[in-house]
């Protein structure tokens, strides 16, 4: 008796995304830890010294986290209000921040000790930063107004109230302490000198602004608002360099990693897209449970956290792989020796027999049992992870002839498994043959007994049949579109030819032609009655 021969599965082509130095860079975090802060967070933002510290901001404190055990580290609760846009001084030991008291407060990090109150702003202050110098912060308030602090004064420098609506976003220049830029709901973006306390430029945004950056050379800098984020030359009076719209919804928070050669951005639509600063390019995207209020990474890019509207707290810590020791790198395996008189140094390796194991659904083939081997190409992990499996035993009941007797006499729950995967695949233009092929032959079996079926199997047979006629309908428009790229590209020939012939150029080539493409030539004859 000959062999069994195996079922042949097809393995069909995925369209996939390249694998890139930067997906590997940034796929190499763990499981993120999730903490649960009381409200919304509002503002994240790292120390620039080791070992990295992030400050959360939320509700009426600013928590400071330790990024290796995820456990606060520095509490500051001096807020009767809520606190918002905490951020760090550059030598990691002093922290500003806003509120709805409309005051800035500035605290020693490691005593937690007030040290200043800066008050002047009618309104809440939602962003407040030091200046490179350290002598100086500057904050933006919903009163309107940018102003300028003096630190060992406490006394208010500059101040300018160019904006016609509230002051949600601020920064610094890194390269000079004079300048301040600060981005508007009135959807302009403003940069100000605070030594002749002017403005400098103004650029519209078009949307409501929620967050500005400074690149680290202080000539160009980003804003980000609606679903935009646009980049502008400042040296060359506001020139627009570059739009992005990678998000379908508003974008919140930007911020920079890598040594400043990435640029992050966070959104409503659940999404962290990572661009690489050359190019404004996606390298990577971030996947959250639910809307980004603010995002931030670590200068060595060990830890990336987002906060989050619902008051979750993503960490993210880069996997360190360890090293195997000396001793363990150099471990010997069980050999057999064949002869050691005369081979003292040559060993011979035993190999382990694979065994040849066989599918389930191969198993159930070779006994002939088709319905069998159809119910176990249909288990969900199957159909989900590997459909090609399926269609491949569906095929192969086709060519033995016995796909009615795989389908004929089931009960409601398996036929409710087959009428799923034939709704799930039928619009896949790598299976909708021999999907269109099975349904005919489900229909012609069970045409005149649907009545007697639970209502959920008939709820399906009517999907079934809406899917089809989607899919006849969309075969028809590409149909349509091939014949309207013939017309057009027959009339362009023409007109190349007659102004080539007026030349006295003799042309030899035939129009171009235009082969649709599988999904246009795909023909469904499913008919439910």
């Amino acid at each position: 008796m000959s062999a069994f021969k195996k079922t042949n599965v097809k393995v069909y082509s995925k369209n996939e995304q390249k694998l890139t130095p930067d997906n590997i860079y940034w796929k190499q975090f763990g499981v993120p830890v999730l903490l649960k802060e009381f409200g919304p967070v509002d503002y994240i933002n790292f120390s620039p010294i080791e070992p990295y510290h992030f400050a959360v901001t939320c509700s009426v404190r600013v928590q400071i986290y330790n990024p290796i055990t995820k456990t606060v580290w520095k509490n500051l609760s001096r807020f009767r209000e809520a606190a918002y846009g905490g951020s760090f001084r550059s030598d990691g030991r002093l922290l500003c921040a806003g509120g709805e008291e409309a005051v800035v407060r500035m605290f020693d990090v490691s005593s937690k000790t007030p040290l200043r109150v800066f008050k002047g702003h009618s309104a809440p202050v939602h962003r407040c930063f030091f200046t490179p110098d350290n002598t100086h912060i500057s904050s933006f308030s919903d009163d309107k107004t940018v102003r300028l602090w003096d630190i060992p004064s406490e006394k208010e420098l500059s101040i300018f109230s160019d904006h016609q609506d509230y002051v949600r976003a601020g920064a610094v220049c890194p390269s000079s302490p004079d300048v301040v830029l600060s981005g508007s709901y009135d959807r302009s973006v403003r940069l100000y000198d605070t030594r002749t306390s002017t403005q400098v430029l103004t650029v519209d945004h078009g949307s409501p602004v929620e967050s500005v950056l400074f690149l680290p050379s202080g000539g160009i800098f980003l804003s980000a608002g609606g679903t935009e984020i646009r980049v502008w030359d400042a040296i060359a009076g506001g020139r627009l360099l570059a739009k992005i719209s990678q998000h379908h919804k508003t974008v919140t928070c930007l911020s920079l990693a890598s040594g400043s050669k990435r640029l992050l951005s966070s959104s409503l639509d659940r999404h962290v897209k990572i661009y690489d600063v050359s190019t404004y390019q996606v390298v990577h995207t971030l996947d959250y449970p639910n809307a980004i209020l603010s995002v931030a990474a670590s200068a060595d890019d060990e830890t990336v956290v987002a906060g989050m509207v619902d008051g979750l707290v993503s960490v993210s810590r880069r996997e360190t792989k360890e090293i195997p020791s000396k001793r363990e790198r150099h471990k010997v395996s069980y050999r057999y020796v064949s002869d050691q008189r005369e081979f003292p140094t040559a060993d011979v390796v035993v190999r382990e027999a694979n065994a040849d194991t066989m599918s389930k659904s191969d198993t159930f083939l070779r006994k002939f049992q088709y319905s069998k081997a159809l119910d176990s190409a249909l288990l969900p992990y199957v159909v989900n992870k590997n459909p090609h499996v399926t269609v491949s035993v569906l095929q192969e009941l086709m060519r033995r002839k016995g796909l009615q007797t795989a389908l004929a006499g089931r009960d409601a729950k398996s036929l409710l498994a087959i009428l799923r995967f034939l709704v799930k695949y039928i619009g896949d233009y790598r299976y909708s043959r021999t999907v269109t092929d099975v349904s005919n032959v489900l229909l012609d079996i069970y045409g005149d007994s649907w009545d007697k079926f639970p209502p959920d199997v008939c709820q399906m047979v009517q999907r079934l049949s809406v899917r089809a006629k989607d899919e006849v309908t969309f075969t028809q428009n590409l149909a349509s579109l091939e014949g309207m790229m013939e017309i057009l590209l027959a009339g362009s020939s023409v007109v190349s030819s007659e102004s080539e012939g007026s030349a006295g150029i003799k042309s030899t080539q035939s129009a171009p032609t235009w082969h649709p493409s599988e999904t246009a030539q795909k023909t469904f004859i499913v008919n439910v009655n």
